[in-house]
């Protein structure tokens, strides 16, 4: 049964319109990833499931059609978004930033809800070392586990990651593609919008090819990775 289906998804930025009619699923304990090039409407798609931006189309989450609700009626129903910009809270520590990020379980009044900050620092050794620091001083790479593990925090249902390797060094990708691969593992479902197509497929169960706000491609990710299609465009400057 579908965790996640979008159905003729339309959205853009006033008159331009960016998505032209999305139709796509998730499955329960799925990673599906959206590879494209920039400006194809990865982003934008995001920021549609998540009710930042007006949208036309159907949208059905874990069997409730989300049309008119709200931005905070989707966190509360189990939506996590870590954005491109992971939008820290730069002068609060690291712990204080997880446990904002636990507010869908607090307002749920789940018990011991605080014991997930544990979670995320078996997740990321490091920011357990950083705890007390202010998030506006860490890495790039920090700043992006510390976004990752703020929306773990609210156990979500779905987590969708923007651009995880964006401006990360190869080595800090390894670890955060790592990280996807031991949640995927652990069956947490994951939407993931990614130009790093060769590590998106590779830790992804199934793969869609985002084209000026149009599907052009969708397939097994395994079978994606080896289509001549998919290779020659997005793949070919990474082989070797």
């Amino acid at each position: 049964m579908a965790l996640l289906e979008v159905t003729d998804l339309r959205a853009g930025y006033g008159r331009a319109e960016v998505l032209t009619g999305l139709h796509f699923t998730l499955g329960a304990k799925q990673v599906v990833s959206v590879i494209g090039p920039n400006g194809a409407g990865k982003s934008t798609t995001l920021a549609a499931l998540m009710g930042i931006l007006p949208h036309g189309g159907r949208i059905v989450f874990d069997g409730h059609d989300l049309a008119g609700s709200t931005l905070e009626d989707r966190v509360m129903m189990g939506l996590a978004l870590v954005p491109e910009k992971r939008e820290l809270f730069g002068t609060m520590p690291v712990e204080d930033n997880l446990a904002l990020g636990g507010w869908r379980p607090m307002k749920q009044r789940v018990p011991d809800w605080k014991r997930g900050i544990e979670r995320v620092y078996t997740l990321f050794p490091r920011l357990k070392e950083r705890r007390a620091q202010l998030a506006g001083t860490l890495s790039g790479g920090e700043r992006q586990m510390l976004a990752v593990g703020r929306a773990l925090m609210s156990a979500p249902k779905l987590l969708m990651l923007d651009e995880p390797s964006l401006g990360l060094a190869p080595l800090v990708v390894r670890d955060i593609f790592a990280t996807i691969e031991r949640l995927r593992a652990e069956g947490t479902s994951i939407l993931l919008i990614e130009q790093n197509a060769r590590a998106a497929l590779a830790v992804s169960d199934h793969g869609y090819v985002l084209e000026t706000g149009a599907i052009v491609l969708d397939g097994a990710a395994a079978a994606l990775a080896e289509d001549p299609r998919v290779i020659e465009t997005y793949l070919g400057a990474q082989r070797g």
